[in-house]
């Protein structure tokens, strides 16, 4: 497996043989080599070639100020080649057995951080409650598990802990979350310490 993939590293970083119309799915930025959308479609090629694990990160979502114009480039430079990415693996052939998780490291509160002017307030960080979304991979299309109160402050329904968002992901990698183990210091422990439940209803 190592040996494959450094022969086909060089081969998975360009793109030039990608035709206009993937480009053009992913967005202009995709022909930029570095941008979120080079590497969603860098991440469907590397799926295309047996990569088990891909992990893509985009930086600067932390806005405590200029939030109005901040979260408008950042969508910009997100939405739609995280959307192409998904419709690509579809098409291919490659979703039923990808599963994409897209996430952060916390929410942000509903109500304003800072000074209230039209071009610069911000928001700050929010554990409560927010949002991942997954796709393919065993996952139920179209389905919203969890709900919050009016405001999005409090989750009322169906609330998933972190260790519970991590039992669903290893199950539907194949992994029984109760079973894996690795010995630390004379303890067995779990990747979802003590806790965790698969939650069956996001389950296809």
């Amino acid at each position: 497996m190592a040996f494959r993939m450094q022969r086909s590293v060089p081969e998975v970083t360009n793109l030039a043989d990608e035709p206009d119309h993937v480009f053009e799915l992913y967005g202009k930025d995709s022909r930029t080599p570095g941008t979120f959308a080079a590497n969603c479609l860098m991440a469907r090629r590397m799926a295309e070639r047996g990569v088990r694990y891909i992990q893509l990160f985009h930086q600067d979502w932390d806005h405590h100020g200029g939030l109005p114009g901040g979260i408008t480039n950042l969508c910009r430079e997100t939405d739609q080649a995280s959307a192409a990415l998904v419709t690509d693996l579809e098409r291919r052939g490659l979703l039923e057995d990808t599963l994409v998780v897209w996430g952060g490291e916390f929410g942000r509160t509903n109500y304003s951080q800072g000074k209230i002017t039209p071009g610069n307030y911000g928001r700050d960080h929010h554990p409560r409650c927010f949002s991942v979304w997954m796709a393919g991979g065993g996952v139920k299309p179209g389905s919203v598990w969890g709900e919050t109160c009016e405001f999005g402050y409090n989750v009322v329904k169906d609330g998933v802990h972190v260790h519970d968002l991590h039992a669903t992901i290893l199950h539907l990698l194949g992994i029984d979350h109760e079973r894996l183990t690795y010995r630390f210091q004379g303890r067995d422990f779990r990747l979802t310490d003590i806790s965790g439940k698969v939650v069956r209803g996001v389950l296809a």
